[in-house]
């Protein structure tokens, strides 16, 4: 603990007071702490790490170039390595005795769930950029949280129904085996049941020690259904569809990456992934805005990395909670996490990663989502041009309606 603790205060202190001299400092509001707890070295990291630290970075040097009151900010780092009970010691720590006012990003559904309640045990700020079960803003909702980018019953309507009512019917799920995992295919097995298909296997594997998937794809294609759901990420996503296409899967079964962000495709390459088809709310090059904030932000970017969901998910949260804290004064927003977050709610949001949009009374984050499939490699003009638009779902349709979340800050 003692060395990663070390490397959060370098991290944080390559950012502090972003914006502001020395001795303007002094006598500025009080610092706002943020803390990144992510994926530093497994299976998410590429999608996670430093790339989520650019964005935030990207954040906070757009909201000074906005105009709006100066702030004095400081950003951690921490690495949860999908263990619950480090990341929940990670969060308890910087909530009690690092003063950390919102931690964001927790790519894991299990750790996100604690740190959720942590949050509104503490009464600080969790801004849920990286998890994606809908629990959070359904039956595990809170007054000190809210659920930004991307959550399972999203990614299960957008790919699941698509790919049912374009003949896909018969479905298996190779599933990581925790709760990410667990609702991402309870949510696309709904989706596709009310869609008229079915599902006639799953396997799980354990999750994140599993490498090779060679008995499960065995499994998958002795079910003979016409779709092999992948309910996972990261680089399980990417060893998952590069062996399905080495054993000759892909030319039996519809391959569909319930959670697959453009690094995952990236990584597989067009070859392997040409097809694919999977629900994102960000794609570098959709639109004007897209491709000006990813030009601003490549050169903070690690080596390689274009920014994916995840990294806009961070930047779009951040630049909300700044504006939010800004309006309210830093010292009103560090007091309470609660009434931070409700300030959020009653703002709108805007930014160029996902235009205009909401926090929605249950803490979703409202905006549309893009059904895309991976083109074929004589269609790929440069390394990250991997997507084909397909279809986009609004805002109103992208998020599971607030009276079916069971979520109890919804009146009535």
């Amino acid at each position: 603990m003692a060395e990663t603790r070390r490397s959060i205060l370098v991290a944080g202190g390559a950012l502090a007071g972003i914006g502001l001299g020395r001795n303007a400092r002094a006598q500025a509001a009080p610092v706002l702490r943020l803390g990144i707890l992510g994926d530093l070295s497994g299976p998410y990291r590429d999608l996670s790490g430093l790339g989520t630290m650019a964005c935030v970075r990207q954040a906070i040097e757009d909201h000074a170039r906005a105009g709006g009151a100066p702030l004095q900010v400081e950003v951690l780092h921490a690495d949860h390595q999908h263990k619950p009970d480090v990341g929940a010691a990670l969060a308890r720590q910087w909530y009690d005795r690092e003063g950390v006012d919102a931690i964001l990003e927790v790519n894991n559904s299990a750790i996100a769930l604690a740190v959720a309640d942590l949050a509104r045990e503490k009464d600080r700020v969790f801004l849920a950029t990286g998890p994606a079960t809908a629990d959070l803003h359904g039956s595990r909702c809170g007054p000190n949280h809210v659920h930004w980018t991307y959550d399972t019953w999203m990614l299960a309507h957008g790919a699941g129904t698509a790919t049912v009512r374009a003949g896909g019917d018969s479905w298996f799920f190779l599933t990581a085996d925790y709760a990410f995992g667990h609702a991402l295919q309870r949510d696309t097995v709904g989706a596709v049941e009310a869609a008229g298909g079915k599902v006639l296997g799953q396997a799980r594997y354990p999750f994140p020690q599993t490498t090779d998937y060679s008995s499960f794809l065995l499994q998958a294609q002795s079910s003979r259904a016409k779709v092999l759901g992948l309910a996972n990420a990261g680089t399980d996503t990417v060893n998952c569809v590069k062996q399905a296409h080495e054993f000759g899967l892909t030319r039996r079964m519809k391959l569909v990456g319930l959670l697959c962000l453009l690094g995952d495709v990236r990584a597989m390459g067009a070859e392997a992934a040409q097809g694919l088809l999977l629900t994102e709310p960000f794609y570098w090059d959709l639109n004007d805005r897209t491709r000006a904030f990813t030009q601003r932000v490549l050169p903070k970017m690690p080596p390689n990395i274009y920014p994916s969901t995840n990294h806009a998910g961070a930047y779009s949260a951040v630049l909300h909670y700044l504006k939010t804290a800004a309006a309210m004064g830093p010292a009103q927003a560090k007091a309470s996490g609660r009434a931070t977050i409700e300030r959020m709610k009653s703002l709108p949001t805007e930014d160029d990663c996902f235009g205009p949009g909401r926090v929605r009374e249950d803490g979703r984050k409202i905006h549309p989502a893009y059904l895309f499939e991976v083109k074929a490699p004589a269609e790929v003009k440069t390394g990250w041009d991997l997507y084909r638009l397909a279809g986009t779902i609004e805002a109103d349709q992208a998020m599971r309606p607030v009276s079916q979340g069971g979520c109890p800050l919804v009146r009535g």
